[in-house]
């Protein structure tokens, strides 16, 4: 069966920390020294920050649940705050898209997304996504899409800093 996908509510908090947490260690939690990654997880994936997000009215969050209803993904979209010259208050952006890697493959991701577009586009609405300079497979996902680079900027993890590339479509 496919995995459903749905709008994510306050009770999935723990659920949507926890696949934060582990889809970054899966994915990145070998280029960051303990601590700088322990700082990071905790700011980025903590109930502070998961509660915030799906109580901003600008926000919208959807939970990928596997068939026997285990949260396996997540996604964040909202109004874009990315670094660049041509952002303003009306774009949007995707800000999280993470599936766990035994649930990727068979189109859960494009599903993913297309529901997160589906939620940001509106005509005129520039859409906008950061992603990490050495995520190939996510950037040719989202070319795929329609996105290109249009710019760069340093992201902080901890101490460590990486270069994102910054990717827009509209």
């Amino acid at each position: 069966m496919n995995p459903t996908i749905r709008r994510a509510t306050p009770a999935d908090a723990d659920a949507l920390c926890a696949i934060g947490r582990d889809t970054f260690v899966e994915t990145f939690g070998h280029l960051y020294p303990p601590q700088d990654l322990a700082d990071y997880l905790s700011y980025a994936y903590g109930p502070t920050r998961i509660g915030a997000d799906l109580a901003d009215p600008a926000k919208a969050m959807w939970v990928v649940e596997s068939a026997d209803g285990v949260a396996v993904g997540y996604a964040l979209a909202g109004p874009c705050d990315l670094p660049h010259d041509e952002v303003t208050s009306g774009c949007g952006e995707l800000k999280r898209i993470y599936i766990l890697k035994a649930h990727q493959g068979g189109g859960v991701g494009s599903r993913l997304m297309q529901t997160v577009f589906d939620w940001l586009e509106q005509p005129g609405r520039r859409l906008w996504i950061g992603v990490w300079s050495q995520n190939f497979g996510a950037q040719r996902f989202y070319e795929r899409a329609g996105f290109a680079k249009v710019g760069e900027y340093i992201f902080p993890v901890g101490q460590t800093k990486d270069l994102e590339f910054i990717l827009s479509r509209g």
